[in-house]
């Protein structure tokens, strides 16, 4: 069983997400290299603004920042771990699952935003807690009691409409939820859109977030206990077939309890642990509703695999969120 901490010498390339693809957006925009958005997302413009700037300073142009890149872009120092690799593993599953659901980059994808397309008023955040079923109250309340400055830095002087509306009858807060946004296309209007984003951003919501996906996580553990998985990206796996998919209905289970039972005893740990998930990971796709199939399929695969693209986005688990075949603390 592979139960080692390897330390990779952190990249950041074609595919990376984070506050640190932020930084090196806004260090190129300042050194005149960069002219797009400053989100977090390393695209085809920061590709090519990095090779631009790494030709300009006699650097190999491979669009790559590592050590050396990262060195000459910011006065020679050493080039910093992604800040989610150090979170807790529920933390970096549920970013894991925000990235996909969003296609967003840290912080971004913890604050998914929707109107009341689905009757629920609104809903904020990475699994979409909601006014209509009284989730987002909850997390609301909890920010208010524990970190009252953080609202009121975001809100300034609408926040007392805010409170008045978290106060009142549900449906007095459901009016509220209706007065700020398009009735037809049920989007938020401004500034009350920035302010949630906003919020969504913030480090302490996000923990408070992880906090009420547990759960989730729970459930996910329980998952891969019930079919003999222990690492990581299995946790991750279980993770995302619950927010995504719910759970795994029993003839799905039945087809992968018996694709199990071909695998070969001479297997390694690590190599038995992979093929389980891939074999969870098509079975559950399969499971789904057709018009679903191929987008679940990229989504399981990529868990399975340690990386992989979905909607277009290439993901390496291990380089950005940490995510890789340790053991889960506990098994």
């Amino acid at each position: 069983m592979n139960t080692e901490n390897k330390k990779q010498t952190p990249l950041y390339k074609l595919g990376s997400k984070g506050d640190e693809v932020r930084q090196i957006q806004h260090r190129l925009w300042d050194l005149g290299y960069y002219k797009g958005h400053v989100d977090g997302a390393f695209g085809g413009h920061t590709q090519s603004s990095v090779m631009n700037f790494q030709q300009d300073n006699s650097l190999s142009a491979d669009g790559i920042v590592g050590p050396n890149t990262w060195a000459k872009l910011f006065e020679k120092q050493e080039i910093p771990e992604p800040k989610v690799v150090s979170k807790p593993l529920p933390y970096r599953c549920l970013a894991l699952s925000g990235a996909f659901e969003t296609g967003l980059a840290m912080p971004e994808c913890f604050s998914g935003l929707s109107g009341d397309f689905d009757g629920q008023g609104i809903s904020l955040g990475i699994l979409q807690w909601n006014f209509g079923k009284g989730t987002l109250q909850q997390l609301l309340f909890e920010i208010l009691e524990k970190e009252r400055h953080v609202v009121e830095a975001i809100f300034h002087d609408r926040l007392e409409t805010l409170l008045t509306a978290l106060f009142s009858s549900k449906q007095d807060l459901m009016a509220f939820a209706h007065s700020i946004q398009h009735p037809a296309k049920h989007i938020i209007y401004e500034p009350w859109r920035g302010m949630f984003k906003a919020l969504g951003r913030d480090e302490k919501f996000r923990e408070i977030q992880v906090k009420h996906a547990a759960e989730e996580y729970k459930a996910a553990l329980e998952l891969c206990r019930e079919y003999g998985l222990w690492s990581e990206r299995a946790a991750a796996l279980m993770f995302d077939i619950i927010v995504q998919n719910g759970s795994i209905p029993h003839l799905a289970k039945l087809r992968i309890m018996k694709k199990f039972q071909s695998l070969s005893d001479e297997l390694s740990y690590d190599e038995l642990e992979v093929l389980k998930m891939r074999m969870i990971a098509s079975i559950r796709a399969e499971a789904s509703e057709p018009l679903w199939i191929e987008d679940v399929r990229a989504r399981k695969l990529c868990c399975a695999n340690g990386g992989g693209v979905v909607h277009g986005i290439k993901y390496d688990l291990e380089a950005q969120l940490g995510i890789s075949l340790r053991k889960v603390e506990g098994f």
